[in-house]
């Protein structure tokens, strides 16, 4: 895998071996960032189960200011430090080492952009999209992105947020909620 486009496109993302995460392929996270983008003038972006980083490092690398990654598990952490240090530019991005409740509890200001691919899709997305609202972390511009396996149907609307654009590539579905 690597990064498609932007300051560091091309330059190789390492993932993890095994079943705990699904890194999105490189036609999908450029299939994602041509339905949102391409490309960013400043923001943040929030990647709440981030597995490899991919996701949050393309949108950095694609114009957004700063990114916050979130994972509970160890060993994606490692390969995360991994792909932001291949970025030469770490102070970019916020590395938090644990599950999406604790990260909630210590967020502060609002986000123009969330990735959400959790391992429990439809409850959680919707719980934490919810979530995510009620505290004040979604910027009114806010984009949050959705990747849920295609059989799997979120609802319309998710608070203030509606579904603005979907699409399904391959086994995965990506959903886009906006204001």
């Amino acid at each position: 895998m690597r990064i498609v486009s932007g300051l560091y496109g091309g330059r190789p993302l390492k993932t993890l071996d095994g079943n705990t995460t699904r890194p999105t392929s490189d036609k999908v996270r450029g299939a994602i960032f041509n339905m949102i983008g391409p490309y960013f003038d400043g923001g943040r972006v929030l990647d709440l189960y981030a597995g490899s980083g991919g996701l949050a490092i393309e949108a950095v690398s694609r114009g957004m200011s700063e990114a916050v990654l979130v994972d509970k598990d160890r060993r994606a952490q490692s390969i995360i430090s991994e792909n932001i240090s291949m970025t030469k530019e770490p102070q970019k991005f916020d590395l938090l080492k644990m599950n999406d409740q604790q990260a909630l509890k210590q967020l502060s200001g609002a986000f123009n952009l969330v990735f959400l691919d959790p391992p429990y899709a439809q409850e959680q997305i919707v719980a934490m999209v919810t979530l995510l609202d009620q505290q004040g972390l979604l910027s009114p511009d806010v984009m949050v992105v959705c990747e849920t396996d295609k059989g799997v149907d979120l609802p319309e609307e998710i608070g203030a947020l509606g579904i603005w654009k979907q699409k399904v590539y391959g086994i995965s579905k990506i959903t886009v909620y906006i204001h």
